[in-house]
């Protein structure tokens, strides 16, 4: 039987799509072993969200050849997509693919063997045009489910469109079968992913043109044996009135926002080329509060675009200083080549150790918004997931409002959700009273 091994960088899209790829090639008689172990072929699924992602992916491309020399590398991703001349200079890569290529490895890819030249595979992105379905499974406790793909928008710091293409979506009926199947092995929690998820339903070729997010939504709740859905993240313009109340009023859907941010300063969102400015971002959360005053609420955020003078980054850091956030996802800006904010604005960088004192300013404030958030609900019941992963002596899991928890390992409390006192926060996880 020949070894396969992978590694995936970058977000739960990319891990759900590697998933999709593992499965198929245990379709064939592969044998998946961990990344670094012997194996036939190496798959590298690569991530390009910044110049730091490029480099680790050419640093785990260059691992894989060396653990090992025999085997069959192939490359694909975003990175690929963006930068498959810069993959194919790398010696000992035998495949590159690009995103449309992902989901046809097995048309392209013949014969698993060494190549004495690198064989290029990427389409225009134009050319990605369909929906490829994809699923991660953790452990058997949530699965992580692609509903959309690509990006409509324009941001001016972003290379995701140029990487995956337009806005696409699975159709109702197809999400509505993949979460039954999901719920007959037993996962207790999906977690709805993708690229722009509000977007869901539009796009040329989704199968049902007249599909929306909500009416996803309102489909999924019916689905009998899934007891909590997430949604992974939405734009703060998507996230309607209708959503929020939908969500407040559902039993299976969990009070939990992911709404990126980016900058709570105005001129900076529209050098950005962001469709929303702070008072719509502020109105998002009053509103998610009012209906569901229990509810996390996490953002990103970008520090040292060009356009973030002193002055505007202070606006940033009152702005999210004063809402009643969970947690913060903080990013410092890393120019992206053919982007906008490269190419098209004419603006003065913002010095790298400007950048980095900015970012651990709001990751402090992100750590005591979190440490605050999780206080305000000790020695309050809420109900926990307990995942199946055991680390050293413990068990995490999450409550429905995100805050994670830990206990000692328990077999017969994995996969199952226990309604558990919460204690204070101690260092970076709360722990549950015995």
């Amino acid at each position: 039987m020949p070894n396969v091994t992978f590694h995936t960088l970058g977000c739960k899209l990319n891990l759900a799509e590697t998933s999709g790829m593992k499965r198929a090639f245990e379709d064939r008689d592969f044998a998946v072993v961990p990344f670094g172990a012997y194996a036939d072929v190496a798959v590298v699924n690569t991530c390009s969200v910044t110049s730091e992602a490029d480099r680790k992916c050419r640093q785990a491309i260059r691992r894989a050849r060396r653990a090992n020399p025999d085997a069959c590398v192939i490359v694909t991703g975003c990175y690929a997509q963006l930068r498959p001349e810069s993959i194919a200079r790398i010696e000992g890569v035998d495949y590159v693919l690009g995103t449309r290529e992902k989901a046809r490895l097995f048309d392209i890819v013949k014969e698993f063997g060494r190549k004495e030249q690198t064989q290029v595979a990427v389409s225009c992105i134009g050319e990605a045009q369909s929906f490829d379905p994809a699923l991660l499974s953790d452990d058997r406790t949530r699965a992580f489910l692609k509903v959309q793909d690509g990006c409509d928008y324009s941001c001016s710091f972003c290379t995701i469109p140029l990487a995956r293409g337009g806005s696409r979506s699975a159709s109702v009926a197809q999400v509505i079968r993949q979460a039954r199947d999901i719920a007959s092995r037993e996962i207790r929690e999906i977690v709805l992913t993708g690229v722009n998820v509000g977007l869901f339903g539009k796009g040329l070729h989704d199968t049902d043109r007249s599909s929306s997010l909500l009416q996803l939504l309102e489909a999924l709740e019916a689905v009998d044996g899934i007891e909590r859905y997430r949604i992974s993240s939405i734009e703060p313009n998507l996230l309607t009135d209708a959503i929020i109340d939908f969500v407040a009023a559902s039993p299976v859907f969990v009070p939990h926002f992911h709404v990126p941010l980016q900058s709570g300063d105005d001129t900076v969102l529209g050098a950005m080329r962001r469709r929303y400015r702070r008072s719509r971002y502020a109105d998002r959360v009053a509103r998610i509060l009012e209906k569901m005053p229990e509810a996390a609420i996490g953002a990103d955020v970008i520090v040292g675009f060009p356009a973030e003078t002193d002055v505007r980054f202070e606006n940033t850091y009152r702005f999210l200083d004063g809402l009643p956030l969970a947690y913060l996802h903080v990013f410092s800006y890393s120019e992206r080549p053919n982007t906008a904010a490269v190419d098209k604005l004419d603006l003065d960088p913002v010095p790298r150790g400007v950048r980095r004192a900015r970012s651990a300013r709001l990751r402090e404030l992100s750590g005591f918004k979190s440490a605050a958030f999780r206080n305000r609900f000790a020695g309050t019941v809420r109900p926990v997931l307990w995942e199946r992963s055991r680390k050293r002596d413990h068990m995490s899991g999450l409550t429905d409002n995100y805050i994670r928890m830990r206990r000692p390992y328990d077999a017969a409390r994995a996969g199952t959700i226990e309604y558990v006192r919460l204690g204070a926060a101690e260092s970076a996880l709360a722990h549950c009273e015995a």
